[in-house]
Formats: C-alpha cells, sequence, structure tokens
C-alpha cells in the first residue's frame, strides 16, 4: 500500500548517523512502522518527547507528510548541562500513499511518544464478488 520514495534510504540513515541528529534548518527522518490490520493501513511514527501540538500533519494529494519538533525544555539560570544526548530540531517524513488509501479518513492518535495513523483502504480497492449473469438461449445473428 505505501511506494518507496527514497532508493537510497539506508544510505540516508547511515549519513545522518555519522553527521548527527537534524537541525532546524536539516529535518532528520524519524522512525516508523507501516502494517495492514483489516481494512486500515497503520504507519506509526516514533516520536518520543514530542507535544502533540508540535506535531502537523499534512496530506495533498497521495503525499503524507509528517513534520514534528522536539524543542528544548525550558531550564533555570543555575542548572548547567552535564551531559545532552537527546537531539532536538526538526524531525521529518515524507510517504506516498497509494490510490487504493482513502486519504479523506484518516485518523491519527498520539501515545506515549507514537503517533499512530489509521488510513482506510477505499472501497474501490476492496475485494468485491462478481456475479455471473445466465442467458436465457442461445442467440443467433440473422443478415
Amino acid at each position: 500500500m505505501l511506494m518507496r520514495t527514497d532508493p537510497f534510504r539506508e544510505l540516508d540513515r547511515l549519513a545522518q548517523q555519522l553527521m548527527g541528529p537534524g537541525t532546524w534548518s536539516r529535518p532528520s527522518a524519524m522512525p516508523m512502522d507501516a502494517y495492514r490490520e483489516g481494512d486500515e493501513y497503520v504507519v506509526a511514527f516514533d516520536l518520543p518527547g514530542v507535544t502533540a501540538d508540535a506535531i502537523d500533519i499534512d496530506v495533498e494529494r497521495n503525499m503524507l507528510t509528517v513534520h514534528a519538533e522536539r524543542r528544548p525544555v525550558t531550564k533555570a539560570d543555575d542548572v548547567q548541562m552535564e551531559l545532552s544526548e537527546r537531539p532536538l530540531g526538526v524531525f521529518s517524513r515524507q510517504i506516498v500513499l497509494a490510490d487504493t488509501l482513502d486519504t479523506e479518513h484518516i485518523k491519527a492518535d498520539y501515545d506515549a511518544g507514537v503517533l499512530t495513523l489509521r488510513i482506510p483502504i477505499a472501497e474501490r480497492a476492496k475485494p468485491r464478488k462478481i456475479s455471473i449473469g445466465v442467458g436465457s438461449g442461445r442467440k443467433e445473428i440473422s443478415g
């Protein structure tokens, strides 16, 4: 149901590991899982530490874009940071959805740092039974 948009995904992942996390000017990708569950396609994104109001989800035609921002936590003036490994900045992911998905009825839920999108499969894409009509007899063409 999903079409891959980046054939060099592993190379990009390796480059992100070497260059560090994304910044506000250079977003990094967010990990995701995608699977079919009954008549829905489910896509789950890992966004730990991101508040729900810092997540934007857009659909234009068949392009789904998820954009999130992990902002720094406000600290008191007397706090001295000893170690900071949790990445801050912008995270973004774009996915091309197949025509068989109903992008008008996407449901989004955010719980425990996981954004879950449920995308119904369009009625036209669901399997259906086609009945066979039986004719009343043989027809001849006369000329």
